[in-house]
């Protein structure tokens, strides 16, 4: 099966992508690993607040290499920086603020995503995360949950399903996936494709999509930056 990878997206095109679409102000939670690189692309005249688990709002960007503080890290133990009026908090004030409604994004991986809106993005597996950890939490008590994944599998597998396979991190829960191919909402049951590749047909993309791309007005083409 075709994976596209001579025109794909890298993951910092997919990155960027994603940050287009954050408001400026909101409240958003990164996933550990791919999705901590959004916070790189915020546009100009936009700031997100950013949210860790472990108990750090607005924080700032990576230091240079160096000069970390390894005291001050996010969930996924990679060094921050502070800014003015990054705040700290118990570890369990952090989830009273995810399960309270306080995040208005949360963006994270996957494994799978079905077009009801199902996220399995956690495994046991062999090299797999041990528990589904703060994802459950998140993906029930952020306004909107976004997605970054490459369209299939490193076996060309489609990563956009009818059905998820793996274990369940939330059921219902994603609203749009930005992929390495296209922008594709969740609403209804059903994969709304947005965005495509330019150089990508509708009846390719759904050849490596696993459950059916519905249209709804004009599909745009999906553009990025080289990074």
């Amino acid at each position: 099966m075709n994976d596209f990878s001579d025109i794909k997206l890298s993951n910092a095109q997919i990155a960027w992508r994603a940050a287009q679409d954050i408001e400026d102000g909101a409240y958003v939670n990164l996933g550990i690993g791919f999705p901590e690189m959004v916070a790189k692309f915020q546009p100009e005249g936009k700031q997100a607040i950013f949210h860790t688990e472990n108990g750090v709002l607005d924080f700032g960007p990576a230091p240079p290499e160096g000069e970390e503080d390894w005291d001050l890290v996010n969930a996924g133990k990679k060094a921050i920086t502070l800014k003015p009026g990054t705040s700290f908090f118990h570890h369990a004030d952090s989830f009273a603020m995810v399960r309270g409604g306080h995040l208005d994004v949360a963006i994270l991986g996957a494994y799978e995503v079905a077009e009801n809106g199902d996220l399995a993005n956690w495994s046991t597996g062999k090299g797999g995360i041990p528990a589904v950890g703060g994802a459950m939490d998140l993906v029930h008590g952020a306004g909107r949950v976004a997605v970054l994944t490459e369209h299939t599998t490193k076996k060309g597998q489609p990563k956009l399903v009818q059905r998820c396979s793996l274990p369940l991190t939330g059921v219902g829960c994603v609203t749009r996936v930005y992929t390495s191919l296209a922008v594709v909402d969740i609403a209804g049951g059903r994969f709304i494709l947005r965005e495509k590749l330019p150089g990508l047909s509708v009846e390719e993309l759904q050849s490596v999509t696993g459950g059916t791309l519905h249209i709804e007005g004009d599909v745009k083409d999906l553009k990025a930056p080289e990074i």
